[in-house]
């Protein structure tokens, strides 16, 4: 069987995969975006953004595949499948779509073995991780931002990774959402009626800006506010849908509500 030897990845989780796997070299083109691995950006072209490419020079790398996500790259995707590139568009929004993606593109490009020795190294650090959670007496209130204007919360795959390492998601009702325009809070004071514990901005392409964040009005009586329990996650270590999340992206929400834990006990 002949397997894709000229990718072309729209998106980072799938260029940190094919690095993990170590099947890099079939890799032709990324995202401008990318940042992990940072090898990636010294070695490989940049080719698009989110949510435009360079189509013809994607073209020119002549790919036997490209890798998408979601229906925000849908017009890309048209682009090049109507000049008559094969084109896959993954579009997972939890851990375990997460998990099925590692799996489904180490199979694609004939690392299997591979991609569930990876798969399982990540499915025993989210349980261990949860089962460490169990034992906490309380689990803090925890308020994801991952907009500010308009205020947007948490997506699916951060919503399950706060309660795997013991906090409770202010806003899960919406992390189920297809859309970040579902996940909007129209009304600011929202965020105070639920009164986190702690706060974590995570503003995808800006930087986050916790004193504006304290400054609106009526967030001083936010008990994070109050006891300057407000974070950041870096955007590339928690809203790609890859490895990144499952790894850095835990491991500072669990030393985030870990040092609550300390605090509250």
């Amino acid at each position: 069987m002949d397997y894709p030897e000229r990718i072309v990845c729209l998106t980072d989780e799938t260029t940190e995969t094919l690095y993990l796997l170590g099947e890099q070299a079939r890799i032709v083109g990324i995202s401008g975006y990318t940042v992990r691995p940072a090898q990636a950006r010294k070695e490989k072209p940049k080719v698009s953004a989110f949510t435009s490419a360079k189509i013809d020079k994607i073209l020119a790398l002549q790919p036997d595949l490209v890798l998408g996500f979601s229906n925000l790259q849908a017009d890309i995707a048209a682009d090049l499948i109507r000049a008559g590139v094969e084109v896959h568009v993954f579009n997972q929004r939890s851990v375990d779509g997460i998990l099925r993606m590692i799996g489904l593109l180490g199979a694609m490009v004939g690392a299997p073995e591979k991609a569930a020795v990876l798969v399982a190294q990540y499915r025993q650090q989210l349980e261990t991780t949860r089962q460490h959670s169990l034992r906490f007496a309380k689990r803090p209130k925890v308020y994801f931002e991952e907009w500010d204007e308009p205020m947007i919360s948490g997506i699916r795959w951060v919503s399950e990774l706060i309660g795997i390492a013991g906090g409770e998601d202010c806003f899960a009702e919406l992390s189920t959402e297809h859309s970040a325009k579902q996940r909007i809070i129209a009304d600011p004071q929202e965020v105070v009626r639920r009164a986190p514990d702690i706060i974590i901005g995570s503003w995808c392409g800006k930087k986050f800006r916790p004193d504006h964040l304290a400054a609106r009005p009526g967030w001083d009586s936010i008990p994070a506010v109050q006891q300057q329990r407000v974070y950041e996650i870096k955007s590339c270590d928690i809203l790609q849908p890859g490895p990144a999340a499952l790894s850095d992206g835990l491991d500072q929400l669990c030393r985030i509500i870990n040092d609550w834990q300390r605090d509250f006990n």
